[in-house]
């Protein structure tokens, strides 16, 4: 399977300035929307877009820009009407069109683990066959999961010499100066998901003598710098908080025998405003280097309780109802 993501190069006429504002939405939500629903990144400069996934979910989000922007002619767009134009595309029955492959189990010793849905399925195989692999799409699709989960059975099959799991500390909110604790402690609270998968598969005594024999290391970005791994599995977990220089200089840490797995959401971003994602960066510079993979997750592939699916929509509801008081006015 093609893991090389393609990519569309859409001009949408006549330039408007105003059309296109409407088109995007305010702080760009209406492309982030589109992102979220069918896996992929869109980026624009005025009235050119470029459109980057997989090739069905890019031929998607071309014709939905197209139609939008053709509404956005006559009507003002809120997130409700992008929904609705999401829904009437048949979007959906066209992602659901995925060839039938080998199923692929992950056994490790406290069980079995295997993934869940074609985009899942193909991420797993992607990490054991590639040495750079890329996992993008909202929170929930199982990303760092699943990373994890390759980690630990590379680790149990020799094939990895040791784990390393990183992600970048970024203040979302909160400032790391008034945090209780030395800096170790600080940053542990951004590095509780990847402790919380480890715990899960290898318990809470084996993760405890591996980090302690520095088997499995779990830091901040930061200090991978100046570092060369060879012979390990790598993770970077919520990479679209990486600057572009933080990108560059992690992926330059790679080293023999290496494995990496780089998981992200582009459309949630911590970054100050007016920064640029290297996650957004990277899918462009490197979506025709041969050797690494791509996997877009979208918003169906997300893995929840029932009570969380029926939560989620409810809000999503409200925001419709909200959206579309507030474009009466």
């Amino acid at each position: 399977m093609d893991t090389v993501p393609n990519s569309t190069d859409i001009i949408l006429e006549p330039a408007d300035n105003e059309r296109l504002a409407n088109l995007c939405g305010q702080l760009d939500e209406h492309l982030r929307q589109i992102e979220r629903r069918l896996g992929v990144e869109i980026n624009n400069r005025g009235n050119v877009f470029r459109v980057i996934g997989e090739h069905r979910s890019v031929q998607a989000a071309r014709e939905i820009l197209f139609d939008l922007y053709r509404e956005s002619d006559k009507s003002i767009l809120n997130p409700s009407r992008v929904n609705l134009f999401l829904q009437e595309s048949g979007v959906d029955a066209l992602l659901d069109e995925e060839p039938q492959q080998a199923e692929v189990i992950l056994k490790l010793r406290k069980g079995t683990i295997k993934g869940r849905g074609p985009h899942q399925q193909k991420y797993l195989r992607n990490i054991l066959t590639h040495d750079i692999n890329f996992g993008i799409g909202p929170a929930g699709t199982g990303k760092t999961y699943l990373a994890v989960a390759c980690a630990v059975e590379a680790l149990q099959r020799d094939t990895a010499r040791r784990l390393v799991l990183t992600r970048p500390a970024v203040e979302s909110g909160e400032r790391l100066g008034f945090l209780p604790g030395d800096l170790a402690q600080k940053i542990d609270p951004y590095l509780r998901p990847l402790y919380d998968a480890l715990y899960e598969m290898l318990g809470f005594e084996q993760v405890a003598k591996l980090i302690e024999r520095n088997v499995i290391e779990v830091a901040p970005l930061a200090y991978m710098r100046g570092r060369t791994l060879n012979e390990a599995f790598i993770i970077l977990d919520e990479a679209q908080n990486t600057t572009p220089e933080q990108m560059k200089m992690f992926l330059t840490r790679v080293g023999f025998g290496s494995t990496v797995v780089i998981t992200g959401d582009v459309t949630q971003i911590d970054l100050p405003r007016g920064h640029q994602s290297g996650l957004r960066q990277v899918i462009e510079v490197l979506r025709d280097v041969q050797g690494i993979s791509f996997t877009f997750f979208t918003a169906k592939d997300v893995v929840r309780h029932p009570l969380v699916q029926k939560i989620v929509t409810a809000y999503e509801k409200m925001e419709s109802a909200r959206d579309s008081e507030r474009g009466k006015k």
